[in-house]
């Protein structure tokens, strides 16, 4: 559920449902309004919030406890940013794009799960070739985050198969080999 500032605690009460709600605020708050909407947003049963602050505000997060786990998006992109996130995420959010390609994303998986850092693998709105990379990292995740190719209007042929919450192993022509 994406978010963007006055009025959020409404629009999650208003879609709240059964399961775990996975928050992004999408660099929009700040730590006063994140500190204002916690207890809210715990009745609310969340579990995560994904970028509550802009990324060059991390450090406002040091050592801020709360029942609710905070994932960074933005503020991680590569191996090199878990130093200076340290003490102020629980989890963190796994692009391909935003990491460089397939092999950092593997890095910052591998080196984030031995920090104790849970992982979260999402990925742009794009078609079955860009985002079926993304797989390999999702193995070690614990939240995955990959229907881009679900909101075009038409992906390329052949592509990822969706059944419900679950992604199907690309078919080898996927990738424009012979099928």
């Amino acid at each position: 559920m994406k978010l963007g500032g006055d009025g959020d605690v409404e629009r999650v009460r208003a879609v709240r449902a059964a399961a775990r709600l996975i928050i992004d605020a999408q660099e929009s708050w700040s730590k006063a309004q994140l500190r204002a909407f916690m207890p809210a947003l715990v009745d609310c049963r969340v579990g995560l919030i994904e970028q509550p602050l802009p990324a060059d505000a991390d450090d406002a997060l040091a050592r801020l406890e709360g029942p609710i786990l905070l994932c960074a998006d933005e503020s991680c992109r590569t191996v090199a940013d878990l130093d200076r996130l340290d003490g102020k995420y629980e989890a963190i959010t796994i692009k391909l794009d935003k990491a460089g390609g397939l092999t950092e994303a593997l890095a910052l998986a591998a080196v984030a799960k031995r920090r104790g850092l849970r992982i979260m693998v999402g990925g742009a709105i794009g078609t079955s070739l860009g985002i079926a990379p993304a797989l390999l990292v999702a193995q070690g995740a614990e939240i995955v985050d990959l229907d881009g190719p679900l909101h075009l209007a038409s992906d390329r042929v052949p592509g990822l198969r969706y059944e419900g919450s679950t992604i199907r192993p690309a078919e080898p022509n996927l990738w424009g080999g012979p099928g």
